[in-house]
């Protein structure tokens, strides 16, 4: 039988499975691709909790709707997504290196001169499914310095791990960390 953990979060119910990290670390799986009625409920309650900003960005690719979603309910018109390959029709790239814990190797981030432009002179707010080490964030940040923006703030529907310690975080809810056997690990 699966192991799962039951999140609610604004009224709603959703059954997370647990995945591995480790043979002693299980995370849970949330993902808002495809959940339209929890990507705009998150997104209309984080807005209510960010400060202000010109511009929100996210990396690829769980904070896509997310950010999408709180770039339409705020009248924002832009917003920028890093990119962990470079793609053909992107120009003047920048780049940082990034460890992140859903991923088993180290990952890039890469944004083309159109999103530097968008980003530069701008309070940018990032914005993500789930914020666990950190360690994405902080690349997103030292990307949008390099390309001459500012943070505004960083938010996310969840926190887990070491980012439920942190008072420079706003998210809607804790995710819990679990064992082997599907229990939480306080």
């Amino acid at each position: 039988m699966e192991k799962t953990y039951k999140l609610e979060l604004a009224g709603l119910t959703r059954e997370l499975p647990l995945c591995p990290v480790n043979e002693n670390l299980y995370i849970g799986a949330f993902i808002m691709f495809g959940d339209v009625e929890l990507t705009k409920t998150a997104a209309g309650l984080l807005l209510k909790k960010v400060p202000d900003f010109d511009i929100i960005v996210t990396s690829e690719s769980k904070g896509i709707p997310l950010a999408y979603e709180m770039a339409c309910q705020s009248g924002r018109n832009d917003y920028v997504v890093m990119r962990k390959e470079k793609k053909l029709y992107m120009k003047d790239v920048m780049s940082i290196e990034v460890d992140s814990i859903t991923t088993d190797h180290r990952q890039t981030l890469h944004i083309g001169g159109r999103e530097a432009d968008l980003i530069k002179g701008k309070r940018a707010l990032l914005v993500d499914d789930v914020i666990s080490t950190g360690e994405t964030v902080g690349a997103m940040e030292a990307l949008i310095k390099k390309a001459g923006g500012s943070v505004a703030g960083r938010a996310a529907v969840l926190a887990e791990g070491e980012a439920l310690d942190r008072e420079d975080i706003i998210y809607l809810a804790p995710l819990p960390v679990f064992d082997s056997e599907g229990k939480e690990i306080k």
